[in-house]
């Protein structure tokens, strides 16, 4: 497919071109530091506090932005959110919590397109978002293109190994494209 292609292409390409962009990147690189480990019991304390450095815009009336449209979200009212997550992603266009809330958005409301294209946006300000990767790959799955989902999952997993059910995606994932490399 070759959409999915060109996707990828950009995904690998924003993984090992980019580096962190985010005022707290020391304390972001300490925190990825810790997911590697093998033997981590406290990996979700560890996730929180990277999902809590992303949510930061550096702008309290973005913040607010991206909490009212998680809060439309919740509650169900995705229209709204979108509009919430469009507004943030137009005024703070270098924030890659907006993108990929936005992505998160269009993925509910069934639009995989617009919500790939907010992945890349995601992607290309934050090449370590697993939260994107694995959206991808799980976007890409029902787009029925099970080895790039393969890959984006591969490299999600390479980031956060601990995230639950994503090695047995993975595995399962292997079996069903015959184990082909990309």
């Amino acid at each position: 497919m070759g959409v999915s292609r060109h996707i990828l292409n950009t995904v690998v390409a924003a993984f090992f071109l980019s580096g962190p962009v985010f005022a707290g990147a020391e304390e972001l690189d300490r925190l990825f530091q810790r997911l590697q480990a093998e033997e981590l019991p406290d990996w979700e304390q560890v996730e929180q506090e990277i999902w809590a450095e992303w949510s930061q815009s550096g702008s309290a009336s973005m913040d607010l932005l991206l909490q009212r449209g998680r809060e439309a979200m919740r509650g169900g009212d995705i229209d709204a959110a979108i509009e919430h997550f469009t507004a943030l992603t137009d005024h703070a266009p270098d924030f890659a919590e907006g993108w990929n809330a936005r992505a998160t958005a269009f993925f509910q409301a069934q639009r995989f397109f617009l919500s790939i294209a907010d992945i890349q946006r995601t992607l290309a300000l934050n090449p370590r978002h697993f939260g994107a990767l694995q959206g991808l790959g799980r976007i890409l799955e029902e787009l029925d293109d099970p080895a790039n989902a393969l890959s984006a999952y591969e490299a999600a997993y390479s980031i956060h190994p601990h995230r639950p059910g994503l090695k047995d995606t993975i595995e399962r994932l292997r079996v069903k494209t015959g184990g082909q490399d990309l």
